[in-house]
C-alpha cells in the first residue's frame, strides 16, 4: 500500500509537471520574444534571451500610431470590466431566484438556461449582428457590450452555490426581522455566495477579454477595437509591414497582463471558498 501511494503521488506530480510545462512554455516564448529586436527574433534561439530590450519594445509599441494600442487596451477593459461586473450581478440574481423562490415554470426556465450553456458563442454572432443592424446599433460600443452581459453558465453556478450555501432558515430570520428581499440578497446572500461570485466573475472576465468573433462581426471602426481584434488586424498586415511582427508579440504579452493580475488578486477569495466547501 505504501509503495502504491508513492507511485500514485509520483505519477500525479509527473502529470502536473508536464501540464505546467505545456502551459508555461508559450508564455515563456512570448516573454523572450518580446525582449528581442526584429533581427534577433529570427536569428537567435527562440526560448532564450539575446539583447534584453523589453522596455524599449514596449515604448515603441505604445508610441506606434499615436498610441492606438493603449486605446485598444482601454476598450478591452471597458468591454470586459463592465460586462463582467454587471454580468456577474445579473447571473447571481437569476441563480439566487431560481434556487430560493418557487414559482410556476422554474425548472423549465432553468432548463432553458442550461440549453444556453450548450449553444456556442459562434452560433449566436450572426443572429446578434442581424438584430443590432435592424436597430442601426452595429459599429458601436453597445453592440459588443450588451451581448457580453449574458452568462448562462454563471446563472447555473450561482443557482447551485446559492442552493448549497444560503440556508432557508437564515432568509426566514431576515424576513421576520423586517428585511426586504432585495436587502436580504445584498446584505446576507451575496456574502455567503461571494466565492462563487468570484468564480463567475473570473470565467466571465476571461471569456469576454478573449472574445474575438463578436467584435470582428460588429465593429468596423478601429477606434472601437478591443485588443484581440486590434492585434489580429496588425497580424494580417505583417507581410506588408514586417515591423508589425515585433509589435504584435509585445502587444500579446501586454494583453495577458490584466488576466494574470485578475487571477492573482482574486485567488485568495477562490481558495477561501474551496476551503469553506471542504469543511461543509
Amino acid at each position: 500500500m505504501k509503495r502504491e501511494s508513492v507511485l500514485s503521488r509520483t505519477a500525479a506530480m509527473l502529470v502536473m509537471g508536464v501540464c505546467t510545462v505545456y502551459f508555461l512554455v508559450p508564455i515563456w516564448w512570448l516573454f523572450v520574444g518580446s525582449s528581442k529586436s526584429r533581427a534577433q527574433f529570427t536569428g537567435t534561439a527562440p526560448l532564450w534571451f539575446a539583447d534584453f530590450d523589453l522596455a524599449g519594445n514596449v515604448r515603441e509599441l505604445l508610441a506606434y500610431r499615436d498610441g492606438v494600442f493603449l486605446r485598444w487596451m482601454v476598450n478591452s477593459l471597458a468591454y470586459t470590466g463592465g460586462s463582467a461586473l454587471l454580468g456577474t450581478l445579473l447571473a447571481a440574481m437569476c441563480g439566487y431566484a431560481l434556487a430560493k423562490y418557487r414559482f410556476p415554470g422554474r425548472e423549465t426556465l432553468f432548463n432553458v438556461v442550461l440549453g444556453g450553456v450548450l449553444v456556442p458563442a459562434t452560433a449566436l454572432a450572426l443572429p446578434l449582428f442581424l438584430l443590432f443592424s435592424r436597430v442601426e446599433a452595429t459599429n458601436t460600443f453597445w453592440s459588443v457590450f450588451l451581448p457580453s452581459l449574458v452568462n448562462p453558465f454563471g446563472v447555473y453556478l450561482a443557482r447551485i452555490y446559492a442552493a448549497a450555501s444560503v440556508p432557508d432558515e437564515l432568509l426566514e430570520a431576515a424576513r421576520i426581522d423586517g428585511s426586504g428581499e432585495v436587502r436580504s440578497f445584498f446584505t446576507v446572500s451575496v456574502r455567503l455566495m461571494f466565492p462563487a461570485l468570484v468564480t463567475i466573475f473570473l470565467f466571465h472576465f476571461v471569456a469576454v477579454w478573449n472574445n474575438f468573433l463578436l467584435p470582428l462581426i460588429m465593429l468596423g471602426d478601429e477606434r472601437l477595437f478591443p485588443v484581440t481584434l486590434g492585434l489580429y488586424s496588425w497580424n494580417t498586415q505583417v507581410n506588408q509591414l514586417p515591423e508589425l511582427r515585433g509589435l504584435v508579440i509585445v502587444g500579446a504579452l501586454l494583453s495577458i497582463a490584466p488576466l494574470v493580475v485578475a487571477f492573482l488578486f482574486l485567488q485568495r477569495f477562490w481558495r477561501s471558498g474551496l476551503g469553506a466547501g471542504a469543511v461543509k
